[in-house]
């Protein structure tokens, strides 16, 4: 006999001054939409930091209003645990002994985002970041709190990701490629920064095949709360890559996974 399905719970809808529910409101296993919490608001500054300070973000599509979202359990890239597989092992000696080939940060974000909107991924419809969100998250980022990582060959940026940072907790978005492993270099790249800093993981919202093969883990979102909770009250470090975090990744390793 097969187990029915549980009904969806009424989903609150947001005015621009409302503070969100309780992130134990979240829609759990069984509904439509696991970890969908509340619908509308807005997508200030203001109602983004609070949003991720709670461990909330949003994402939806288009024809959409805007979705907010605490799933359990959540996705997360801690920098002790990413696996360096031997092609991208290679990439990235090739990479960093190329003149030419650079890492910069924060350099041209609204092309970063703008590009990753416009990346085509197979299996969905349309995309995510809507100029509405690109918009949001400049603003952001022009208040310090959202940064872009970006793979750079002979002055032409080939790829990259952007993210959001409250003190040492760090929250991924996304990420694009114009030639191969551009977008993976790049992620290395933070994962770098974030072992020169002691951040002790990065965000990444959503389970996948993908982020599962270069170590990233779900935990309960209880256990990645208190992580956030503690991490954005550290200062915030310095967004700048430096040549000599690749040695975090111990390049020189005869180890590959």
């Amino acid at each position: 006999m097969n187990k029915k399905k549980d009904s969806n719970p009424p989903l609150p809808w947001l005015d621009e001054s409302d503070l969100f529910p309780s992130i134990d409101h979240a829609w759990g296993p069984g509904t439509d939409a696991p970890g969908l919490l509340a619908a509308g608001g807005d997508l200030s500054a203001k109602r983004l930091l609070e949003a991720y300070r709670l461990g909330i973000f949003p994402w939806f599509s288009q024809d959409q209003p805007i979705l907010w979202w605490s799933t359990d359990p959540r996705m997360v890239l801690k920098p002790s645990h990413f696996k360096l597989h031997r092609s991208l092992k290679k990439s990235l000696q090739s990479f960093i002994q190329t003149p030419g080939c650079e890492i910069k940060i924060d350099h041209d974000f609204l092309n970063v985002i703008r590009s990753c909107s416009s990346s085509k991924r197979s299996g969905q419809r349309g995309t995510w970041i809507t100029p509405e969100m690109i918009q949001a998250y400049f603003t952001l980022h022009l208040q310090g709190h959202a940064h872009s990582v970006e793979t750079w060959i002979n002055g032409e940026m080939v790829g990259g990701l952007y993210c959001v940072s409250i003190g040492h907790a760090v929250f991924g978005e996304s990420m694009f490629s114009r030639v191969s492993n551009a977008s993976k270099i790049a992620l290395s790249a933070l994962v770098c920064f974030a072992k020169a800093n002691h951040i002790e993981l990065i965000d990444c919202q959503q389970e996948t095949e993908h982020l599962t093969s270069l170590g990233g883990a779900p935990i309960a979102r209880e256990e990645f709360l208190k992580s956030i909770s503690k991490a954005q009250l550290l200062p915030s470090p310095e967004w700048l890559f430096k040549p000599d975090y690749w040695q975090e990744l111990k390049l020189n390793s005869r180890e590959l996974v």
